[in-house]
């Protein structure tokens, strides 16, 4: 199904392409997983797939890793797990540890050389903002970085991602619950019902856990430093809540 899925997909953004490249200037992506959607994950190769279109087609490729960024999925940068490289890569979030507000935007020299030139040949993007470069800001993301090399971070996270995969299995023996997603430490718990979300993260917050739903999808997203323990702690109790509002439901 997610084969099928992904070439259905993909023949109808070449078939785009095809009609409409010379208007395109680019194409967007969330890469591997759609956060605000619901933790809807992309099937394997979609995104290489995207990436050799776009460049068939001369359009450029723009990735939004503000929330998949900085190892969420499982590796530094989500589009790593395909082989990918964008023309722009937009970064936020987790650059600061989540400390600090701060975003960062990448590009290929290409693009960096099309706004490079003499002040009169008005070929500079001018854009920015009083705040730009706030060195406080700043500072926590080179710091957070560093922490990152020096623990490790990135081996550790594989081990709490198996436990989180692990844990949610029990999640679709719940009758009301559709589908679970997984993509790193990022998952979604669909339900079938459209109005139990609500009380399922008040009867959360009563075990002192705060959820955060989108419409029917309880999404779980802990920070990469969460422990053994406190990761089992929130599964559970995420499990019961969602067992105790919907009992007798479906």
């Amino acid at each position: 199904m997610a084969e099928q899925c992904k070439r259905h997909c993909l023949n109808q953004f070449e078939r785009l392409l095809q009609e409409h490249h010379g208007e395109i200037a680019a194409c967007i992506l969330e890469p591997l997983v759609q956060g605000a959607a619901g933790i809807v994950t992309a099937p394997t190769g979609f995104l290489k797939g995207v990436r050799i279109l776009c460049d068939r087609y001369d359009v450029l490729l723009i990735l939004d890793e503000v929330a998949t960024g900085f190892g969420r999925t499982g590796t530094l940068f989500a589009c790593e797990q395909e082989g990918v490289e964008p023309d722009i890569l937009c970064l936020a979030k987790g650059i600061t540890g989540g400390y600090l507000p701060l975003a960062a935007t990448l590009t290929t020299h290409k693009i960096y050389e099309a706004f490079l030139g003499k002040y009169e040949e008005l070929k500079t993007f001018f854009h920015g903002h009083t705040y730009t470069g706030n060195p406080l800001a700043c500072a926590v993301a080179i710091a957070n970085l560093k922490i990152f090399e020096e623990e490790k971070t990135m081996e550790r996270v594989q081990l709490r991602i198996g436990q989180l995969r692990e844990l949610l299995q029990r999640f679709e023996d719940l009758p009301v619950v559709g589908e679970v997603r997984q993509c790193g430490m990022m998952a979604g718990i669909e339900l079938i019902e459209q109005n139990v979300s609500h009380p399922i993260v008040l009867k959360a917050r009563e075990r002192g856990l705060i959820l955060r739903p989108l419409g029917p999808v309880i999404v779980l997203m802990p920070p990469l430093c969460v422990s053994e323990a406190e990761l089992s702690d929130i599964c559970t109790i995420a499990y019961e809540a969602i067992r105790e509002v919907t009992q007798g439901v479906c």
